[in-house]
């Protein structure tokens, strides 16, 4: 089994920066960064406008709104039969990373040790090193980048606490299956683990269903559910996320939050509640944009050589660049917006194994067809 603390935090936030600045430099497509360059729907934005010019602009409850928690609870008895009590059960948060770094600053001790599935999101190197916890990777490899039980099973020490749980997964968009996840369960409930369960991707799935680990039979009671507005709708700068879950580990998140931003969005939260209630039918279409956008993009990388391991969900696609006879993709990024005016993001940044992300390279297909149809054009320079 491997533990580190070492890797540097924030590797991955440097390199989305570099490649960024690159971007705006040189011209190039960025498909790095992972927003859409489209916003969501007008009467989401009109209703945030409304809550605006109706005074809702002063400090919103430590815990959110009201109408936001009532929409969270609902939401999940409605998608996935949870059953929830907004009052106890759910609290708003600055996003999803703020809703991870909380939970594990309140739930995880210094020198314990917390499982994650690696590659993983780079704010959760940082928020483990805050919390003075280990982080233990479990590595999803390719192709198909499926849990490797046996590994998960070995993972776990008389120091292990928590599980940090990412499905969709970001940045290789896999999806667990029910089977991967009563694997996850099986080990949480024998050794009496929380898990933290970031599930901002849920409603970007293609083909496969998203199943939340709480719904799993002894789970509900062990799990704390993070998910936000940004990815669903569109509004990636509102930073309007959610927790869900017991009411101790609901408690145990906003115990620390209340010392990092107290409160969020104070009009947007009403706005995120109108779209949790009424916004299932543009979710399905954007799902389905997503979708066609995926399809666009791999088939262009498919066609300008790249070895594509096309997602089950999310925003991302990963390729392997040895078939066009490269070996190390950060070091292909940096030379991409030369070779064809286009920016990517190396999967080295997500791992503590250098060497299992090394050849892998991330591509964010949440860009206008248009957009992805030019990257596509230019990609296809490098055949």
């Amino acid at each position: 089994m491997r533990t580190s603390s070492s890797r540097v935090a924030g590797l991955g936030t440097t390199v989305f920066a570099e490649m960024t600045e690159v971007a705006q430099r040189t011209g190039s497509v960025n498909l790095g960064q992972g927003f859409p360059d489209t916003d969501g729907p007008d009467w989401l934005l009109e209703a945030a406008r409304r809550a605006i010019a109706d005074g809702r602009n002063q400090y919103a409850p430590g815990r959110g709104v009201p109408e936001l928690r009532r929409a969270v609870a609902d939401h999940q008895r409605r998608h996935y039969g949870l059953a929830l009590d907004p009052d106890t059960q759910v609290a708003a948060s600055t996003g999803a990373t703020e809703a991870v770094a909380a939970a594990l600053l309140g739930l995880v001790e210094p020198g314990d040790e917390v499982i994650v599935l690696e590659p993983y999101y780079d704010s959760y190197t940082a928020c483990l090193q805050m919390a003075g916890a280990t982080r233990v990777p479990v590595t999803l490899r390719t192709p198909d980048f499926r849990l490797p039980v046996d590994e998960l099973r070995a993972a776990v020490t008389p120091r292990t606490s928590a599980i940090l749980l990412n499905t969709p997964h970001n940045p290789t968009g896999a999806v667990l299956t029910r089977e991967e996840l009563r694997a996850v369960a099986d080990v949480a409930i024998e050794h009496d683990l929380v898990v933290v369960s970031d599930e901002v991707y849920e409603h970007l799935t293609f083909d496969v269903p998203h199943v939340p680990v709480a719904t799993l039979p002894g789970m509900a009671e062990r799990t704390l559910t993070i998910s936000s507005a940004g990815k669903t709708f569109a509004v990636t700068g509102w930073k309007v996320g959610w927790a869900s879950g017991p009411a101790p580990l609901v408690d145990a998140m906003l115990a620390a939050k209340q010392f990092m931003t107290y409160t969020s969005g104070a009009p947007l939260q009403p706005a995120v509640a109108l779209a949790l209630d009424e916004g299932d039918g543009w979710v399905a279409e954007n799902a389905a944009r997503m979708r066609h956008q995926r399809d666009l993009l791999c088939d262009g990388l498919e066609t300008a050589g790249f070895g594509v391991l096309r997602p089950e969900g999310t925003y991302f696609v990963t390729t392997d660049v040895r078939p066009l006879g490269f070996d190390d993709g950060l070091d292909f990024c940096r030379r991409l917006p030369e070779l064809a005016g286009v920016v990517a993001v190396p999967h080295q940044v997500f791992y503590d194994d250098v060497d299992a992300g090394r050849p892998l390279v991330r591509w964010a297909f949440c860009k206008r067809p248009e957009v992805l149809a030019e990257a596509v054009d230019r990609l296809a320079r490098l055949r």
